[in-house]
């Protein structure tokens, strides 16, 4: 999404409690929905409706996390560093901060090609 959601959409998103566990967790490391599922005490279809509502805002990112047996899987990151809301004369003014989520540890950026050669030499 390239604007900033509406405040009200901002609100119903954080209001909810699965959401915000989701984005607290994630704050600290990227989790698989196993992981979140377990940590926050939540289904893992709970988890993947909420994970991908805070995509729909960017507050959560997806990354995959390659592994050499070649069992990929993807975790999540929280993008979400700040929302501020502020009442001045009458109006509502919000912000809301992105950061990018730094890899979780043992990722390596690699590009297209990489991941490829990678992929074939694994089959």
């Amino acid at each position: 999404m390239s604007e900033d959601p509406e405040l009200s959409d901002i609100l119903d998103i954080l209001s909810d409690e699965y959401a915000r566990d989701i984005l607290a967790a994630t704050s600290v490391k990227p989790m698989s929905a196993q992981e979140l599922a377990n940590q926050c005490e939540m289904s893992k279809p709970t988890v993947y409706r909420r994970v991908e509502q805070l995509q729909e805002y960017d507050l959560v990112e997806e990354q995959t996390k390659i592994q050499t047996s070649g069992n990929h899987y993807n975790v999540y990151a929280a993008t979400l560093s700040e929302f501020s809301l502020e009442l001045d004369e009458g109006a509502f003014e919000t912000s809301v901060t992105r950061s990018q989520p730094e890899a979780f540890p043992g990722q390596q950026e690699t590009d297209t090609a990489d991941r490829f050669k990678k992929m074939w030499e694994h089959l």
